[in-house]
């Protein structure tokens, strides 16, 4: 467990759990939700601060409805865009629910610094992620269903 402390509030952050789904708070993804795929908890050599590595989504998939054919469905789950980044701890809030998909495989840490190799990172982790949309009920256990199934929900506040 790592404890940030902000001059307003504490802050908990289970660090060493990846796959755990997060949502980020500031900068262009800020409301968006992620999973951490590593974290960093005492840093790194070009970071200084406790940061993790999350892969999330930037564009979610489509309404969808029972009447729709599943042509259809799997049409409007191609409308995902993932995106891949390095967050300081401070601006991601942990939720309760932790996704069975093993990212650790697709993403590697240089792949993220070389810009023609995060692209390639970027088609794969969008066919996990649109693999995982389409068949969220061949999942290991009730728990990691329910973080499926709220990690491609939209954030409601």
């Amino acid at each position: 467990i790592v404890y940030v402390f902000s001059s307003l509030r504490m802050i908990v952050f289970c660090g060493a759990e990846s796959g755990k789904v997060v949502i980020v708070l500031a900068g262009r993804h800020a409301g968006k939700k992620a999973v951490v795929v590593k974290t960093y908890e005492d840093g790194n050599d070009d970071k200084a601060f406790s940061h993790c590595l999350i892969a999330g989504i930037a564009r979610g998939p489509r309404k969808v409805t029972r009447g729709m054919s599943k042509k259809k469905v799997e049409k409007r789950s191609r409308t995902m865009k993932p995106f891949l980044k390095y967050v300081n701890v401070r601006h991601v809030f942990p939720t309760r629910y932790v996704v069975d998909m093993d990212l650790k495989k697709t993403v590697d840490e240089a792949d993220v610094k070389n810009a023609e190799r995060k692209v390639d990172v970027k088609k794969n982790l969008k066919t996990i992620f649109e693999d995982r949309y389409l068949n969220q009920k061949a999942v290991t256990s009730e728990k990691k269903a329910a973080g499926s199934s709220y990690f491609f929900q939209k954030l409601r506040f």
